[in-house]
C-alpha cells in the first residue's frame, strides 16, 4: 500500500529536506506541499492524503488551527512537526487531534517509521516527550469534571490500561506488569479508545490527564 503524504511548512527549504527523504521511503509519495496553514487544509481537502506533516508556526492560519480542520473535515491523520520539544502550542496541537509530534531534528529513520506507523492507526506516542508536554498542560489546568464523567463507562481493567498508557508504558510492558499477553492489553486498549470517542493513544492520555486518572509526576 503506498502511503500518501502531505508537507505544510512556510520553509520551503525545510520542505524540500522531508520531500528528499520521503522520496527514498518506499511505499511513500509526497502527493503536495503546503507553505500556510489555509493551504494545507485545503489541499487536504482535495488530495486526502493518509498523513500530513504540519509546521506549527505558519503564516495566516497556523498549523493548530489547521490541524483542527483537517482532523474534523478529513480524517487525515496529522504529526505535528517543532523546533523544539518544549513548544508551548504542541499540547494544543494533539489536542486539537494530531496524531503525534516530531521534532525538526528528527532522524531519517525515525520520521520514516512514523510516517509508516502513524499511516498504519498508531499514535506517535514517546513515553518521555509526549507525557511531558501533556503534563506541563495538565499543571496549568487541573482536572476537568467533564473529563472525568467521560471515564464512568470503563470497566476497572480498562481504567488501568488506560491509566498504564498515560504512564508511558507500551503494550508488551502492560502484559508483563499485569501478566496478559500483549494482544489482551491491546484488545483493551482498543476497547477503551471506542468507548471513549477518542482517536487514538496520544487522545487516551491527553483524557487521562484532564480527568485527573493520571497526575503530573506520578
Amino acid at each position: 500500500m503506498t502511503i500518501r503524504v502531505l508537507l505544510a511548512d512556510d520553509q520551503a527549504l525545510v520542505r524540500a529536506g522531508f520531500r528528499s527523504l520521503m522520496s527514498r521511503t518506499r511505499d511513500v509519495v509526497v502527493v503536495g506541499e503546503a507553505a500556510t496553514g489555509d493551504e494545507a487544509v485545503r489541499l487536504a481537502a482535495a488530495d486526502r492524503p493518509d498523513v500530513v506533516l504540519m509546521d506549527i508556526r505558519m503564516p495566516g492560519m497556523d498549523g493548530i488551527t489547521a490541524t483542527r480542520r483537517i482532523v474534523a473535515g478529513t480524517g487525515c491523520r496529522v504529526i505535528i512537526l517543532t523546533t523544539f520539544d518544549t513548544d508551548e502550542h504542541v499540547f494544543s496541537a494533539l489536542a486539537a487531534g494530531a496524531s503525534g509530534f516530531l521534532t525538526k531534528e528528527v532522524e531519517p529513520s525515525e520520521l520514516r517509521r512514523a510516517v509508516c506507523a502513524v499511516a498504519a492507526g498508531d499514535a506517535l506516542l514517546s513515553p518521555g516527550v509526549t507525557r511531558r508536554v501533556v503534563e506541563q498542560f495538565a499543571l496549568r489546568q487541573g482536572p476537568a469534571p467533564v473529563a472525568r464523567e467521560r471515564l464512568a463507562g470503563l470497566t476497572a481493567r480498562e481504567l488501568e490500561l488506560v491509566r498504564l498508557v498515560a504512564l508511558g508504558l507500551s503494550n508488551d510492558d502492560i502484559s508483563e506488569r499485569l501478566t496478559i499477553s500483549p494482544f489482551t492489553a491491546k484488545t483493551h486498549i482498543t476497547r477503551a479508545i471506542a468507548k471513549l470517542r477518542v482517536r487514538d493513544r496520544v487522545q487516551l492520555v491527553i483524557l487521562a490527564y484532564e480527568s485527573g486518572l493520571v497526575r503530573p509526576g506520578s
